[in-house]
């Protein structure tokens, strides 16, 4: 029975999309205090970047 509640059923499940999504809250909230002339400069590319790997994560598993 513990079988059926370890099932992943979603990317979401995973342990590295997990980790991940942290790592998104912890870029998003520290670029936060970044100059604002780095908007469209480092910012972008660290949001750009970390949010790329959730979404390959995700990608990869509706494969």
């Amino acid at each position: 029975m513990e079988e059926n509640q370890n099932k992943i059923k979603s990317f979401t499940d995973l342990m590295a999309w997990k980790a991940g999504h942290e790592l998104v809250i912890l870029i998003y909230r520290i670029t936060k205090s970044f100059l604002k002339d780095e908007v469209f400069g480092l910012t972008s590319k660290m949001r750009r970047c970390v949010i790329s790997i959730t979404s390959n994560i995700a990608e990869g598993f509706s494969r």
